[in-house]
């Protein structure tokens, strides 16, 4: 495959950079947004557009922190998120919607034919973008984060929500994966919620385990079956 284009978006002062894996054929494509951890997109989300590439989609990482902190230390990525944290997690919402509308725009898209899908950080930035009601088809959280500024309100969600969590994740709790159930059932969206009894945070990273951190390590069972099941969604969802 050749070499990962660019693409650009700005937001709040801030001039994001993002990453575009093409597949063969010519566009306008079905397109899926993948969303990276709080680590960056650095760190899985290459490989993973590569993969999503050679099904057939034209694949597009985002950009959430700006090139100097991707291309910088790794310890940057972490000031990065903190922008997030210390705002309560609303500018994610923000950004996350700038971002949709650059995808959206873009000539290689087809606008009609978008999901989105996200690890840790990113599967917070997802929920959020089917949240404000994104026209997308599918969004696909692996161990996201759960909790939100503003619950979707009824008839707000227009896409199917997958999310794919730990029983074991401290940082999306059983009681929060049930708050998200009671929240999605309520706005009556269209969602599929599987939660893996043997899986922690980070279950999608085969290098979780060096980050050292308790609740925080690979499961290959939940990390498998999830991308079988993405696979699943996004062929119904942008093909069917």
């Amino acid at each position: 495959m050749a070499a990962f284009e660019t693409i650009h978006c700005e937001h709040d002062g801030t001039r994001l950079e993002g990453l575009i894996a093409r597949p063969e054929g010519s566009g306008p494509f079905p397109t899926v947004m993948v969303m990276h951890s709080a680590n960056g997109l650095r760190h899985q989300v290459k490989g993973t557009i590569e993969k999503l590439a050679a099904l057939g989609y034209l694949a597009i990482a985002t950009d959430m922190y700006g090139p100097e902190v991707q291309n910088g230390a790794p310890e940057a990525a972490h000031g990065a998120y903190m922008y997030f944290i210390d705002d309560g997690m609303k500018n994610v919402r923000d950004r996350s919607l700038a971002w949709f509308e650059a995808v959206r725009t873009h000539p290689e898209v087809n606008p009609a034919r978008i999901a989105a899908i996200g690890y840790c950080f990113g599967g917070h930035c997802v929920l959020e973008l089917a949240r404000a009601g994104a026209e997308l088809r599918a969004v696909v959280s692996y161990h996201g984060t759960l909790k939100t500024h503003a619950p979707a309100q009824p008839g707000a969600v227009k896409c199917e929500v997958v999310a794919y969590c730990g029983a074991q994740d401290p940082y999306a709790t059983l009681e929060e994966i049930e708050t998200l159930r009671r929240e999605l059932t309520q706005a009556q969206a269209r969602y599929q919620i599987t939660v893996f009894g043997e899986a922690a945070h980070s279950f999608t990273d085969p290098d979780a385990g060096k980050m050292g951190m308790d609740g925080i390590r690979y499961n290959a069972m939940a990390h498998k079956m999830s991308w079988a099941g993405t696979e699943t969604v996004l062929e119904i969802a942008l093909q069917g």
